[in-house]
């Protein structure tokens, strides 16, 4: 078990993950305002939306109209989500996000076929046209990524031998384009992790790839998600994707009430209190999740929101 981080990162995907599994219609001056509360809360990378097919995902049908009127600071990173080449070049087009190039592989074949109607021989020759038509354009990269890394709702368990030669592919297809992965993702895409799977990947990984840095997507639909980033914080991962409010999911993963992603209020309050910095002001945060819950019109199941911040009580507690 490693030393806990000094610090973390935490990366923003509500804006694009919590709106995307929404039924209802999120408008999209909504959808900004939100974007546009993050963005005074100290977070340095907010994924504000997803360039894929309206007919795939209606709610990101005005990912271009929420791009343009987003008030961009120039101190956060804004990105988009693509995962084929119209994507990619939709979000280009914008010309005001930040272009971060990833192999990303899928360890389900299942879930793969679900989620982007791909096998996995398909998928890795798109990865290799996708990371050609990156460099062509002069855009990094260096991230990695494997996504179902733990379970899958249509094929069961990831064993970790089958995670790490998802690992290992991502590596091999680097290196046989010439990029060097910095950052490897694992994704748990359908809530399958427990934190021994956390503490066991992330020791394997550090075992084979040492200086990899590894960050962790974690959903919370069995109700985990904070004991596996824990996990994390304990083997020493201090890059997370997180949630605000806990919005979020896969509207490919056959869930029924998913819980969402990884809180991002709940982990960075978790954090702050156990003395790790965030550089985030959880005043704002928790303001941000309280006006997500509002535009959605139900319940997050962010719980600080719910609890408030302690900070409060020790004040009130002072001055008494």
């Amino acid at each position: 078990m490693s030393d806990l981080p000094s610090r973390v990162t935490i990366n923003e995907d509500g804006p694009r993950e919590g709106f995307q599994i929404e039924s209802a219609t999120i408008a999209t001056g909504q959808k900004v305002e939100l974007v546009d509360a993050l963005s005074e809360t100290g977070l340095k990378e907010i994924q504000v939306t997803s360039f894929v097919h309206p007919k795939r995902v209606p709610s990101m049908a005005d990912a271009e109209e929420v791009v343009r009127l987003v008030r961009m600071r120039s101190d956060v990173r804004y990105t988009g989500l693509f995962l084929n080449e119209q994507g990619l070049r939709r979000a280009l087009a914008t010309g005001r996000l930040h272009i971060r190039g990833s192999i990303s592989l899928t360890a389900s074949a299942a879930f793969l076929a679900r989620n982007q109607n791909a096998t996995p021989d398909g998928q890795r020759q798109a990865r290799c046209d996708m990371v050609r038509l990156l460099q062509s354009e002069g855009i990094p990269v260096d991230a990695g990524g494997v996504n179902a890394a733990f379970g899958c709702n249509f094929e069961g368990e990831i064993p970790l031998e089958r995670l790490m030669a998802t690992v290992r592919d991502v590596f091999d297809l680097a290196d046989e384009l010439g990029v060097r992965i910095e950052t490897l993702g694992l994704s748990d895409t359908m809530a399958w992790a427990t934190p021994k799977a956390i503490r066991s990947a992330v020791g394997a990984i550090r075992s084979r790839y040492p200086d990899v840095r590894i960050s962790l997507h974690l959903h919370d639909t069995r109700g985990l998600a904070l004991a596996n980033a824990l996990a994390g914080l304990q083997m020493g991962v201090d890059d997370f994707d997180a949630s605000i409010g806990g919005l979020g999911g896969c509207p490919f993963a056959a869930h029924k009430g998913a819980a969402g992603n990884l809180c991002t209020e709940d982990f960075a309050f978790m954090c702050e209190e156990m003395g790790i910095d965030t550089g985030l002001d959880l005043e704002r945060l928790v303001a941000a999740a309280e006006l997500a819950e509002r535009i959605v019109g139900h319940p997050l199941p962010g719980s600080v929101k719910m609890g408030g911040l302690l900070s409060r009580y020790r004040a009130a507690a002072n001055a008494a």
